[in-house]
């Protein structure tokens, strides 16, 4: 039997895919300026989601019918944080101009682990920056990655092979007989806590310190921890501080723990997931005074510089501590000085990805076309627009602040009884109406709504949507109360 002719997977007509993807370009932009006139988010109905158990498909379906999928059936559910009634979570919103260089990304199809080509040269235009903004010397190393959660770890891996040296890659943890011990605030997110255990550390060996009234680490028992843990043996190794929580947006004490760290010798590690590029806000950089005397940050630009997703960055004080964390030499990745292979170090000599995206292409565009200072205002105008609600809480009888308002996030809730049940129901039914997105967290044993605000498109008119719609759904519940969960 005759073979088939082999074709690429390039069309037969590239005009016709033209006018199609021209098509599908066009209906984002439409997405794109008529997010306000849609609902934040919508459950799925049963049936779209059956869609999405079909069997694997043996034949080809038209471009144009799976694009047609694409609008009816994705498109309308997903979790709604370009919407600038989300104030969920803390995400970022996304920007058309991001939307476009996600596009010529995907054109270009770069991998970026390494070799002799220009993509690797605006990550490190991307780095330059950083460094700049941080202020961080030239030897300073940087590295896009998934997000805050993969910086975390390969911070704390970096501190590890620090502490105990390069040989620890080879022998393991056990052979150094040393048990490191880590500390964050009991604030801190749960990745940092993730880190330590994928660090081959166990969980254990992290110290969760108290926090003060406005949420940021205590100093006096961090001090205390280290003292205890060096009586008992340990070799603390690592503090990492919080520069904007996740629940309350508090920022820890840096200065007092870069010298702490100092002090004893210690590696500091700042998770500025989101909080670190208000150092893009004259207005806000100010608080965020010690975070030039980090060791490593993390933080995401998908976050507060609205980059799409997903756009995490490391930043690294010692370059040469993190590449030897990092390092793998390989017959298949000999380096040249010449030719493909020149260009070394390579970026997946700096983290665990070989297979690197080309992420820093629409974080480079981003700056690019808005600067940082329209940047720096958008992060200005979300703590602004946490003031204002803030205020209106303290102003409204049937509601109470739960929480200091630092930067953009506020925690609140509605005065009854039984206020967690019905703070919770409050939520739920907001969600589903479409008009505004909150979400929940537990401050000081209380169920709060949280409003996180971190969309440039959200407007003074969303504050106002979210505070009757809590105020109205309030009422509701206290007509009729919920019922008590098991």
């Amino acid at each position: 039997m005759q073979d088939k002719p082999y074709s690429s997977l390039d069309p037969t007509d590239w005009n016709e895919l033209r006018a199609q993807g021209h098509r599908m370009l066009d209906d984002m932009f439409d997405h794109m300026a008529g997010l306000r006139q849609k609902p934040v988010w919508q459950p799925a109905p049963q049936e779209v989601r059956d869609a999405f158990r079909e069997p694997l498909p043996r034949q080809p379906t038209p471009l144009a019918e799976v694009h047609a999928r694409f609008l009816d059936e994705i498109l309308p559910y997903g979790i709604g944080n370009a919407h600038p009634g989300f104030m969920g979570w803390v995400q970022g919103g996304g920007t058309a101009v991001g939307m476009l260089a996600e596009m010529l990304a995907a054109g270009l199809n770069a991998n970026l682990g390494g070799r002799d080509q220009i993509p690797v040269e605006v990550e490190r235009q991307v780095l330059h920056w950083v460094r700049e903004l941080f202020g961080f010397p030239d030897e300073a190393s940087g590295l896009f990655v998934t997000g805050s959660s993969m910086a975390n770890m390969i911070a704390v891996l970096v501190a590890r092979t620090g502490a105990l040296g390069t040989g620890v890659r080879k022998t393991g943890l056990a052979a150094s007989g040393r048990r490191l011990t880590a500390y964050a605030s009991v604030a801190a997110h749960q990745c940092v806590s993730q880190a330590v255990d994928l660090c081959g550390l166990g969980t254990d060996a992290l110290r969760l310190i108290p926090v003060d009234a406005l949420g940021r680490m205590d100093t006096v028992a961090l001090e205390a921890a280290i003292a205890h843990d060096r009586r008992q043996g340990f070799t603390p190794f690592i503090i990492v501080g919080s520069a904007g929580t996740v629940d309350i947006g508090a920022i820890d004490p840096l200065p007092a723990l870069a010298d702490i760290a100092a002090r004893e010798g210690l590696w500091f590690h700042v998770d500025g997931a989101y909080g670190a590029l208000a150092m893009l806000s004259p207005e806000i950089a100010p608080r965020l005074a010690g975070l030039e005397r980090a060791d490593s940050i993390a933080f995401d630009f998908h976050k507060w510089a609205q980059v799409q997703y997903d756009a995490g960055f490391i930043l690294v004080r010692d370059g040469r501590l993190h590449h030897d964390s990092f390092a793998s030499p390989a017959a298949y990745l000999a380096r040249e000085t010449r030719g493909m292979a020149a260009n070394s170090p390579w970026l997946s000599d700096f983290g665990p990805d070989l297979s690197r995206g080309f992420r820093a292409l629409k974080t480079w565009f981003a700056i690019q076309a808005y600067g940082s200072e329209r940047l720096g205002e958008v992060i200005s105008h979300g703590c602004r627009l946490a003031q204002d609600l803030k205020q209106r809480i303290e102003s409204e009888p049937r509601l109470e602040l739960l929480a200091p308002v630092g930067l953009n996030i506020v925690c609140f809730g509605y005065r009854c009884e039984e206020a967690d049940e019905v703070n919770r129901e409050i939520v739920i039914a907001l969600q589903e109406s479409g008009l505004v997105a909150p979400s929940t967290t537990i401050v000081n044993g209380r169920l709060a709504i949280r409003a996180a605000l971190f969309n440039h498109r959200t407007r003074q008119q969303d504050i106002d949507t979210l505070v009757e719609a809590v105020l109205h759904r309030g009422q509701q519940n206290e007509a009729a109360p919920v019922r008590r969960r098991a």
